[in-house]
């Protein structure tokens, strides 16, 4: 099959009949055809080679070509359409109204080589009806960050929006960075990204939210045959069947995020993907030290609302959002409660299972002593998350459990602490004792070593994008300098293989990056 675009979103869904881009509230569609505003000197930046051989596409050989003209939004291909789509949303969990594409713009739907449909869309491609009186442009700090950890996350296993390119738009964008009124110009950038759809909870909430039953229902009708239609008859859809898809997959999604220590940073409404995808990345993190309530969100610093351990309750939460958003379509509470039920099940089910091999172990659940006990001795003193798990494959569980063997066990975790009190008195003798439990339930369990390390180690990964690490690319960047950022994908495209060469990819946080802009914590400003 030859790829080309084939945009079935625009044909079967009401569309905006104004095509202006001023703000406006828009009423009665699920999108507004809006042209991207041209930039003055787009450059690519990067290109992920991975997501072009999903698409059937090459690499562009120079700036001038089409495809990059079009991924800058300067011009459209043959079957592309420009449109941003119309949605609500909780924030922060108060109902925030129509938001929609702010800074996004839908190029149309690509059919790749394979028939699978992609929806592609530029990020940053300037001002659209959702606008509201903002300039639609992004920077290359948070462009780059997209980028960076869409193509990461992929290759971690987890759910995720895909990217295939970053570029840069030739112009300067003005950003106040940490909302202290001290605004700078910063370069702009644009990053096209891939999704099944861009479809939220949001997408459903905004109808719902002013009675439009009509609309409502039409994108249901659309999303389940299209999306989903083995919940879809000749002359039905099965609402409640879908919602308990939607729900199921959504666990799947936060044990994905638990299992690497992924934190969303902001988890409204509007960036829940209905096909169970991490969608809109803005101020994520990555869990380093171990702490339930970190936040990489400045705006959350005070609520930790969007706390890594607090992300599958919130889901939960966004879900019952969408389930009474969905009870305006005639489908009755009860049978959508049930329907919400199954989330609870299924993290709890996928939380043990995923755990149970972080551990190298047969089973396990989601409230298991040995698990908790284990996260109690990593919360004690700093402990960086990804990297214990990684070392703890490391362990020759073989020798006997006392003195000298305990001692070495606490020496082959010392790259995870970020203080040497974790090795020290009461933090010492916490550690011997886990590990002794530990070894204990692995010789219970009465598997191959050999075995069990290779499980544990396809789902511990080595190397995560930190933010420290991302800063770095951004900073090399911004001077002109590519590389970095090449090889820092490179090395996050393997994530679970140790690489050699690569050891500086793979070590806890620096000290210097513990209170650096960008490193700790960042703000929603883009």
């Amino acid at each position: 099959m030859a790829p080309h675009f084939d945009n079935r979103f625009l044909r079967q869904l009401p569309v905006d009949t104004q095509t202006a881009a001023l703000p406006r509230q828009v009423y009665g569609a699920a999108c507004s055809r809006v042209a991207a505003t041209p930039v003055h000197a787009p450059r690519l930046l990067a290109w992920s080679s991975a997501m072009a051989e999903v698409l059937g596409l090459e690499r562009p050989s120079s700036d001038d070509d089409p495809w990059v003209q079009a991924l800058a939004g300067n011009r459209l291909l043959p079957g592309m359409y420009s449109y941003a789509m119309c949605y609500g949303g909780h924030q922060f969990g108060n109902w925030a109204g129509q938001l929609g594409d702010g800074r996004a713009l839908g190029l149309g739907e690509w059919v790749a080589p394979d028939g699978q449909y992609w929806e592609m869309q530029l990020k940053g491609a300037g001002m659209t009806p959702y606008s509201r009186g903002a300039d639609g442009r992004a920077v290359l700090r948070s462009s780059l960050r997209e980028y960076l950890c869409s193509e990461a996350m992929h290759a971690l296993g987890v759910p995720t929006t895909r990217a295939l390119s970053l570029i840069a738009t030739g112009e300067e964008v003005m950003r106040d960075m940490f909302y202290d009124g001290h605004p700078e110009a910063e370069p702009g950038a644009i990053v096209c990204r891939a999704a099944p759809s861009f479809l939220r909870f949001g997408s459903f909430e905004l109808p719902a939210s002013r009675g439009d039953t009509g609309l409502l229902q039409a994108l249901i009708e659309y999303t389940v045959r299209t999306h989903d239609p083995a919940f879809a008859s000749a002359d039905a859809i099965d609402i409640a069947g879908w919602y308990r898809e939607v729900c199921a997959r959504t666990a799947r999604l936060m044990v994905a995020w638990m299992r690497v220590g992924f934190v969303h940073g902001v988890m409204n409404t509007d960036n829940m993907s209905i096909h169970g995808l991490t969608i809109d990345y803005g101020p994520y993190g990555w869990l380093e030290p171990y702490d339930l309530d970190f936040t990489p969100n400045t705006t959350d610093a005070q609520g930790r609302r969007y706390a890594f351990g607090r992300q599958p309750g919130i889901a939960q939460w966004n879900l019952a959002a969408l389930g009474q958003a969905l009870t305006h379509a005639g489908v009755a509470v009860d049978v959508l409660q049930q329907s919400l039920n199954h989330y609870g099940e299924v993290f709890h089910a996928e939380y043990g299972r995923v755990f149970a091999d972080k551990l190298g172990l047969h089973s396990l659940t989601h409230d298991d002593p040995l698990l908790l006990d284990l996260f109690r001795c990593m919360a004690r003193h700093e402990t960086d998350y990804c990297l214990s798990f990684r070392l703890l494959a490391e362990l020759p569980l073989a020798q006997a459990p006392e003195g000298e063997a305990l001692q070495h066990y606490l020496d082959v975790m010392a790259p995870a602490f970020y203080t040497t009190q974790a090795q020290q008195g009461e933090s010492r003798d916490a550690w011997q004792a886990w590990f002794k439990d530990y070894r204990a339930r692995v010789e219970q369990d009465a598997g191959d070593a050999v075995a069990r390390q290779a499980r544990m180690q396809a789902v511990n990964p080595l190397y995560v994008p930190r933010n420290y690490l991302a800063h770095q690319a951004i900073e090399a960047m911004s001077a002109g300098d590519a590389e970095p950022l090449a090889r820092l994908q490179q090395v996050l495209s393997k994530p679970y293989e140790a690489q050699p060469g690569c050891e500086a990819y793979a070590q806890r946080r620096p000290d210097w990056a513990r209170d650096k802009a960008g490193c700790s914590a960042l703000s929603c400003s883009s």
